[in-house]
């Protein structure tokens, strides 16, 4: 059959956020996928047309450090605009595009592709003076970096301008972009998939080096992040940790993440967040277990054997590691911030403490395990959350699909 419909995604780590439309697309036979990532990521994917760029070259000397990431942009912009003219070359010409604009790849796909239509991922608005910027005052975002926060919203704006619709996977990301721009950007989660993220009343957990051994119904506080930093309360989390070992004197903890940095401001160099708040609150080592990041397939068993997650963020992105939690029908104990908010109801789904607050985080974990039999009724809650807003097969999968469908027929009736 020949393909009725072109897609092209651009993202610099693909699939990344798009892996579930990704599977859609090459379900359908009428559709011909093709991509654009960086040369560094790249591993085929069967089905997938794909285009990668190199080396962006580097930043000119003597430029303006206000410039500098917007010139960083351009740059990459460029790199991506020549792989889709390698694309069109070959003849490949797409009639849909999805692009993250957030490091400049969508800023000249117009330019190579005029009539195709553009969705455009809008994931983070930066605002120097509010949100996590200026959420914690242990790490305050000095005076003369707000322009430079202010202009790593310049690929974004333009990208918005340029798009037929943005999406954003809450509201709360959303109602960061200006309000003018709130009609033009849709909002629909990734979503997960709860047929493979669900409860496991049998699974267990071993870890041989640490001598840990885990079963549902055990009293094991699970923290999971990609790196281990102040962005995801991990320094909260760590000075919380003496006075919750003290209260459950039975409880092991598992941390789950790496020892770099992924958001905000990196340590001295040589430096890592991890290894000073583990040497400033020190714990023992044979109730404390702290692992690398693990296969997914693990990662899951954690989260099923957990009885009771930590989910600790400043008002930024929302992991997706939050709303696995819930989907396997963690207790979850989480930050009192706008992104966990919009998800959690305290008592409900969940629970909510001062992301500020150790002695408060710690008291609210130890009551979580001390009632874990009888609150049945919040994981089954924060499951049925999951499953009625964010579930990829049922609800977000079929609400991306409608929009493209309305993008690709000249429609543009927000998603609110």
């Amino acid at each position: 059959m020949q393909p009725e419909l072109t897609v092209l995604f651009v993202h610099k780590d693909f699939p990344s956020q798009y892996r579930g439309l990704l599977e859609h697309y090459l379900r359908r036979p009428d559709t011909r996928v093709c991509a654009i990532s960086r040369a560094s990521q790249r591993t085929p994917i069967p089905g997938v047309i794909e285009a990668a760029y190199g080396d962006i070259g580097e930043r000119p000397e003597g430029l303006h450090q206000y410039a500098r990431h917007v010139e960083e942009h351009i740059r990459r912009g460029v790199a991506v605009m020549e792989a889709a003219k390698a694309l069109r070359r070959a003849g490949v010409v797409p009639d849909l595009i999805y692009a993250h604009p957030g490091w400049g790849e969508a800023l000249f796909l117009k330019d190579v592709f005029p009539n195709a239509r553009l969705l455009c991922y809008c994931e983070h608005y930066y605002l120097p003076r509010a949100n996590d910027a200026a959420f914690d005052p242990e790490f305050p975002i000095a005076e003369y970096h707000w322009p430079i926060l202010d202009l790593q919203n310049t690929s974004g704006l333009l990208a918005l301008a340029a798009c037929d619709r943005g999406v954003s996977p809450t509201f709360w990301q959303r109602g960061n972009y200006p309000r003018e721009w709130h009609d033009k950007i849709a909002v629909i989660h990734e979503g997960v998939d709860t047929d493979a993220v669900h409860p496991d009343p049998t699974a267990s957990l071993r870890v041989n080096g640490p001598g840990l051994d885990m079963a549902c119904g055990d009293e094991l506080v699970t923290y999971v992040a990609r790196d281990l930093e102040p962005y995801r309360g991990f320094h909260t989390f760590m000075r919380a940790l003496p006075e919750l070992l003290r209260l459950r004197p039975h409880c092991r903890v598992l941390v789950v993440g790496r020892e770099g940095v992924s958001y905000g401001m990196k340590p001295p160099f040589g430096q890592s967040y991890a290894r000073r708040y583990k040497a400033q609150y020190p714990v023992d080592p044979g109730r404390v277990c702290f692992l690398d990041t693990l296969p997914y397939p693990d990662y899951l068993k954690v989260l099923q054997v957990s009885a009771c997650h930590v989910y600790l963020t400043y008002p930024f992105v929302l992991s997706w590691s939050a709303l696995e939690a819930m989907a396997t029908g963690c207790l979850l104990v989480g930050s009192d911030t706008a992104p966990v908010r919009e998800v959690v109801e305290d008592g409900v789904n969940g629970f909510l403490t001062d992301f500020f607050d150790p002695h408060a985080l710690a008291r609210r974990i130890a009551e979580a395990l001390a009632h874990r039999h009888e609150l049945g009724h919040v994981r089954r809650a924060a499951r049925e959350t999951v499953l009625s807003r964010y579930d990829k097969k049922r609800v977000c999968l079929p609400a991306h699909v409608r929009l493209a469908e309305q993008v690709l027929a000249g429609g543009c009736d927000a998603n609110s």
